[in-house]
């Protein structure tokens, strides 16, 4: 009878186990000078976990040598998905690596940015949390990227609460970890083009009333190359996105409607 009992108790476990798979989403976009550092801190975390995790990395149609870069480091490790596609931005790259990782399987998301700004020794802590939270996501209460992002984020969180009347500590963090089951509920109102998919997640989740937890998190400069975005584009996307908040506010708000149009 013992005997039974501990077999049966190691049987949940290893399910258990099994469940608790990770696939890492993380966009790049002419990233040659950061994408092999950030493949390999971010692989080392796949390879911890296990259970069928893995890392993808899509590639969003860069002009460099970030692609060939990626396709050099998947032969030496086998949990490492590359992907290509069009450029469409960072939105739209985000969105086809979210639904494409749900297809293979994921119960857990983690996303990340492939400049080099984060570290993968604060995701054990996210990690610890995943089964508590929907979604555990990172606070940039400190970033080292300049005032002018600083100021963008601010402006962001009052906009959002104006336009859907919640508050998001940080909408936009390229960190967090997510159960698949809950984004994939929350993926059918996004457009597939939709360039602030992650701020557009942060507030469906707010909605929701799903269990959302920020914890600060160390946001470094970029570790190389230039970004794609300065803060004049920034602002114009930001002008843009208060239009588009209050159509899909009320989208979100009518029970007739199963996607979002903007």
């Amino acid at each position: 009878m013992k005997s039974d009992k501990n077999e049966t108790a190691y049987k949940k476990k290893h399910s258990d186990n099994q469940e608790d798979n990770v696939y890492i989403v993380i966009p790049a976009y002419n990233e040659e000078e950061n994408i092999k550092n950030v493949i390999e801190e971010w692989y080392e975390v796949v390879e911890k976990i296990g259970n069928s995790s893995k890392l993808v990395v899509i590639d969003d149609g860069s002009k460099d040598n970030t692609f060939e870069i990626m396709k050099e480091c998947a032969k030496s490790k086998p949990n490492f998905i590359v992907k290509t596609k069009e450029n469409s931005g960072h939105g739209p790259t985000l969105l086809y690596g979210y639904n494409y990782v749900i297809e293979e399987g994921a119960k857990y998301i983690f996303q990340t940015d492939s400049d080099g700004q984060t570290t993968s020794k604060e995701f054990w802590n996210f990690w610890e949390q995943r089964k508590d939270y929907d979604m555990v996501i990172g606070h940039r209460n400190d970033r080292k990227d300049g005032i002018a992002r600083k100021i963008v984020t601010k402006i962001l969180k009052l906009v959002i609460k104006i336009c859907f009347g919640v508050t998001v500590t940080d909408a936009n963090t390229p960190f967090r970890l997510m159960k698949a089951d809950s984004l994939k509920a929350q993926l059918k109102y996004i457009p597939k083009d939709y360039y602030l998919s992650n701020v557009l997640i942060s507030v469906l989740f707010e909605k929701e009333k799903l269990k959302v937890k920020y914890i600060p998190i160390t946001f470094k400069p970029r570790q190389g190359g230039k970004n794609s975005i300065n803060i004049k584009k920034i602002l114009k996307i930001r002008i843009q996105s208060v239009k588009d908040f209050i159509k899909i506010n009320k989208n979100i708000n009518s029970k007739d409607n199963e996607k979002i149009e903007v």
